[in-house]
């Protein structure tokens, strides 16, 4: 299985995301790590951490991250060389936020393996949307 944290500057954004996750995987682990703690805009290290380590549960065999910007690719670039090589493995994910993570978190719920999940969560912003 394989589990996500959607890093967004908002915290509502990142729970969004989560949510419709949610309603097409609803098996699927995703912890949203939006905002800072203080509620405010932002991205923040503790909470992308703690975010990894709550889905990071028995069966899981990879993190995948999904950011949506700027500082938050920054900061949890800084989280993952942080982590080194602890398991479950976590690498990020460059997609757009919502179709990525529908994409990716529909095709964990189905069983596809990372290598197949990425690439499809990738190009699931590149779909016409008419």
């Amino acid at each position: 299985m394989v589990g996500f944290v959607l890093v967004s500057h908002s915290r509502k954004l990142a729970e969004g995301a989560a949510e419709l996750g949610h309603l097409m995987a609803p098996e699927v682990p995703v912890e949203a790590a939006g905002g800072l703690p203080d509620g405010s805009p932002g991205t923040d290290y503790e909470t992308i951490l703690n975010a990894i380590e709550k889905v990071s549960l028995p069966g899981v065999d990879a993190v995948l991250i999904i950011m949506d910007m700027g500082s938050s690719c920054m900061t949890a670039e800084m989280v993952l060389e942080e982590r080194g090589d602890a398991f479950p493995p976590a690498m990020m994910i460059d997609c757009a936020f919502a179709e990525g993570t529908v994409t990716a978190m529909v095709g964990a719920s189905a069983g596809d393996d990372v290598e197949t999940i990425i690439k499809e969560a990738m190009e699931a912003g590149k779909a016409s949307k008419f």
